[in-house]
């Protein structure tokens, strides 16, 4: 077998990328509201997560790690857990745009059970009351249907099916469909938000979350900024500097609300695209009706090692060996960003390991 070198490392890296995302122009962040966060009261046991292909595999990820306090998950156009293995090449090989050789997802499982045991992730049995949300394209041929396709069987393997929906017949590209926002929903092009008739966000939260309403048009929150190195120290080391929150009015004015995350995709954070991530995809228009708070966390492109060039979030390994579980460092980073969010000091515990 051929040894894999830093050189090939490096070349495997950069293709994987590009078969999930093409580059794109840098265009800069568009102002959000600088001022001081205002006082939140979240509720933590509750809550939801979601992500567009790379982010849709840290989705499955971030939920897995916490199922305890992770109750419900929306996936677009990502495969099944720990697909990648650690692996560079076994991403490209058999996780994105091609699928050669037959996926084993008894091992992918048994990793799983590894993890669970040795508490890395938060017990399987969590999962089966879990929400599941599934989306893939018919027009995707960055994140191929037998990749999502085994995603969705591994969820079956650990929820009840009655709570999962997967939406795979729709012909839609590799993107973050929309009722009206972005670009023609038949191309794979940043920034990866598609004008489809469909509104993605609303059907995701309509079954990740009970009793939420259609929203009307108008929106009264504001996306705040973060700082990602400061509350995170050394597990954001591959973050961007800046991460974002949108915050409803009535969140803002003390009511308690609920918690979303959303992954970007590659390619999608925000000095790539601006705020058309945390702006466009439909997201903040359910959540502010619905007493959502949503942060975006952001990833940042790395040209040197822990080689990232178009921003992914780490589904193969590049910045930890546990990057899919607990002590993974993008994982830890982003559970402190949630938590910094809320001030009610009886709401920033969950249920036991959720203090890991």
């Amino acid at each position: 077998m051929m040894k894999s070198t830093p050189f090939l490392r490096h070349a495997l890296c950069l293709s994987v990328l590009s078969a999930l995302a093409v580059s794109v122009p840098v265009f800069g962040n568009e102002s959000s509201a600088q001022d001081a966060l205002p006082s939140l009261t979240i509720d933590l046991k509750n809550v939801t997560v979601s992500g567009l292909s790379s982010g849709g595999y840290m989705a499955t990820q971030f939920q897995l790690a916490h199922s305890d306090w992770v109750k419900g998950v929306g996936v677009i156009a990502g495969g099944p857990y720990f697909c990648a293995q650690g692996d560079i090449t076994t991403a490209l090989a058999q996780c994105v745009n091609k699928v050669e050789g037959e996926i084993n997802l008894e091992a992918l499982n048994e990793k799983a059970k590894q993890y669970e045991t040795e508490g890395k992730i938060a017990s399987l049995s969590n999962m089966k009351d879990a929400k599941v949300w599934l989306f893939h394209g018919t027009q995707d041929t960055r994140v191929i249907a037998p990749v999502s396709d085994l995603l969705f069987e591994q969820y079956k393997l650990w929820t009840d099916t009655q709570n999962i929906a997967y939406i795979n017949g729709k012909p839609m590209a590799h993107l973050f469909p929309t009722k009206n926002n972005g670009v023609n929903c038949m191309k794979s092009e940043s920034p990866f938000i598609g004008n489809c008739d469909y509104d993605a966000a609303g059907a995701m939260l309509s079954h990740l979350v009970e009793d939420v309403s259609t929203p009307d048009e108008s929106l009264s929150g504001q996306i705040h900024s973060i700082d990602q190195q400061k509350i995170a120290g050394g597990d954001a080391k591959t973050l961007a500097s800046e991460g974002f929150v949108y915050v409803p009015e009535s969140c803002a004015q003390g009511e308690p609300c609920r918690a979303h995350i959303s992954f970007h995709g590659c390619n999608q954070y925000a000095d790539a695209v601006g705020d058309a991530y945390t702006t466009q995809t439909g997201l903040n228009e359910w959540a502010d009706d619905n007493n959502i708070v949503v942060l975006y966390p952001q990833t940042k492109k790395s040209l040197f090692m822990p080689l990232n060039p178009q921003g992914c979030w780490d589904w193969w390994g590049y910045a930890s060996g546990n990057y899919a579980n607990r002590n993974g460092a993008q994982i830890n980073a982003v559970k402190q960003l949630l938590f910094s969010l809320n001030s009610a000091p009886s709401l920033n515990k969950s249920n036991g390991s959720n203090n890991d």
